[in-house]
């Protein structure tokens, strides 16, 4: 089966930063989302359009088209309160916030006692990422999933 819109695509995955590793499925179920529907970063759609389930490739997506680029005025103050993911904040760490577009992550940049300072950029933003892929597996989507906008079942959302 070729990779093509309104299809749910299971595959393997390894993200790197240069040498660093940041992220890998192995070991784990397969990710899954519905092609052409944004639900991955566009370099990294773009590159699984028209390939084959088993396929194996690697590509390296530029920062414009995975998650944008750095913007160092993006910094704001908020209550410690609205951090989710530690009790403890320390510089760099990572929390997760709630806004009107839903979950986002942010920087720590310095905390205090009631506030703390975030860098609002994705912490993966400004960086060029290196995807290896392997395909496992491809279907047709269901009417509900291209209804949602997103797969369902393994690797994809459950309601």
């Amino acid at each position: 089966m070729t990779i093509a819109d309104n299809q749910v695509v299971q595959f393997h995955y390894t993200l790197r930063h240069g040498e660093e590793l940041l992220e890998t499925s192995a070991g784990k179920d397969p990710a899954a989302y519905l092609h052409g529907h944004g639900n991955v970063i566009p370099g990294l759609e773009k590159a699984m359009e028209g390939k084959e389930v088993g396929a194996e490739f690697e590509v390296t997506v530029p920062s414009a088209d995975a998650y944008g680029e750095r913007h160092e005025d993006r910094t704001q103050q908020m209550p410690i309160k609205h951090l989710q993911g530690a009790k403890r904040w320390k510089a760099g760490m990572v929390a997760m916030v709630q806004t009107d577009k839903g979950m986002r992550q942010v920087t720590i940049i310095k905390a205090g006692l009631k506030h703390a300072t975030v860098d609002l950029n994705h912490p993966l933003s400004g960086k060029d990422l290196t995807f290896n892929i392997e395909i496992v597996d491809a279907r047709e989507a269901t009417n509900d999933e291209i209804a949602h906008g997103h797969a369902h079942g393994v690797g994809g959302h459950h309601h």
